[in-house]
């Protein structure tokens, strides 16, 4: 809870540090890795910095979580401590890096603001930082003590690669050492480093697809622009072992839930839909279902025949696609989801690129579908849920 000596000097501020943090990241992110240039190898995505996504998403967490314990002081914005909490995990992020961040940021504070950057301001900032901090540090070792050894990444073995879609491919691993395996849960992702061409280790999350007994797959479409797909697409061969996290993210299937449920993907973001798939088909078969799939063709989209083949053994599925190509999907061109029937009472799930599932959201708010009732999994920093429109409960 915000002390009421800070309180007022938040409210006062916090319009001035929300319009400002986007231009003192950077600052804070530059003097942070010329001090510890070793955070740059296995622990910040070098292409998230590049493309300023990791700088705005630390700087809408913080301006975020200064407004929520304003407008509700008893209470943290749990979903959203939760998602970075998994993701700082998944990277092997431990408490004594805090300390870090914390020494860098309010230099960059000091350094933007100037004179406005009075010690009673900078004491405010400093307690929501630390309450931030330390609710994400707790979260954070819970996650840690959850898993089934004591390392952040394990050595594992690539045992076969296979090209399932124009540009995307699978890879299966198992593991190299003796590392007891954590189980992982449908829906969730693994952080695989990847040597680049400079030395640096750089990760990247891929979602979990269903795999043999004691191995991981993931299914990657390469992204020619980026530094991680393109070597795991052609530097990458059987026999070669990569470090692997263990299972971590928080969009996973609610066991307390038993209603109607409806999958919504485009591209690659069917991966957590194959998942949720293999789940339902082996452990609740009889599950209403509606899958809904956009991509650019049939030889574009990622595992289509798993999802044809889970849907045909589930007696309560359907599966609706709209592909761009003429004459290939149920319907043509873009996802509309007026074109279905959305069951009552459904549980949404959707991943894929952010502009397709704020399209998508809209169309199914305008529907009737509650938005507390929208899940949705995000590839890289998560911007959307700093921004009220992605965890407004009704709307």
């Amino acid at each position: 809870m915000l002390s009421e000596k800070s309180r007022p000097v938040i409210e006062a501020t916090i319009g001035i540090i929300a319009e400002r943090i986007p231009n003192i990241t950077p600052v804070f992110y530059k003097s942070m890795f010329e001090a510890r240039p070793d955070l740059l190898d296995g622990m910040f995505s070098r292409a998230n910095q590049k493309n300023g996504t990791q700088p705005q998403a630390l700087a809408g967490s913080i301006a975020m979580f200064a407004s929520h314990l304003l407008n509700h002081p008893d209470s943290y914005p749990d979903e959203v401590l939760s998602r970075v909490a998994h993701k700082h995990t998944s990277l092997g992020l431990l408490p004594e890096e805090y300390p870090t961040v914390h020494e860098h940021l309010f230099g960059a504070i000091a350094a933007d603001l100037g004179d406005a950057a009075t010690p009673e301001v900078v004491a405010a900032w400093d307690e929501v930082y630390w309450l931030m901090a330390d609710a994400l540090i707790k979260i954070e070792k819970g996650l840690y003590s959850q898993q089934a050894n004591d390392v952040m990444f394990a050595p594992f073995r690539l045992i076969s690669k296979e090209q399932v879609a124009d540009g995307v491919v699978a890879f299966e691993f198992e593991p190299a050492d003796d590392t007891p395996m954590t189980p992982s849960v449908a829906g969730q992702y693994i952080s695989i480093q990847v040597v680049v061409k400079d030395g640096l280790r750089q990760p990247r999350q891929f979602t979990l697809v269903p795999s043999d007994p004691g191995h991981r797959r993931i299914v990657v479409r390469e992204d020619p622009e980026g530094e991680v797909s393109p070597i795991l697409h052609e530097d990458i061969e059987v026999g070669d072992v990569l470090e692997i996290s263990n299972p971590y993210g928080d969009v996973t299937l609610d066991p307390d839930f038993d209603g109607p449920l409806v999958l919504v993907s485009a591209g690659i973001g069917v991966t957590p839909v194959v998942a949720f798939l293999d789940q339902l088909a082996r452990e609740d078969p009889e599950r209403e279902v509606l899958v809904l799939h956009a991509d650019r063709s049939e030889a574009a989209w990622p595992g289509r025949e798993l999802v044809r083949d889970y849907v045909s053994r589930m007696p309560n599925a359907k599966l609706v696609s709209w592909l761009a190509a003429p004459g290939e999907g149920d319907f043509e061109g873009h996802m509309d989801v007026s074109q279905v029937e959305i069951p009552e009472g459904a549980e949404v799930f959707m991943c894929g690129p952010l502009a397709f599932m704020q399209s998508v959201r809209s169309q199914l708010v305008a529907g009737g579908v509650p938005g507390r009732a929208i899940h949705y999994e995000i590839f890289g920093p998560d911007l959307w849920m700093l921004h009220d429109e992605a965890r407004t409960a009704d709307a």
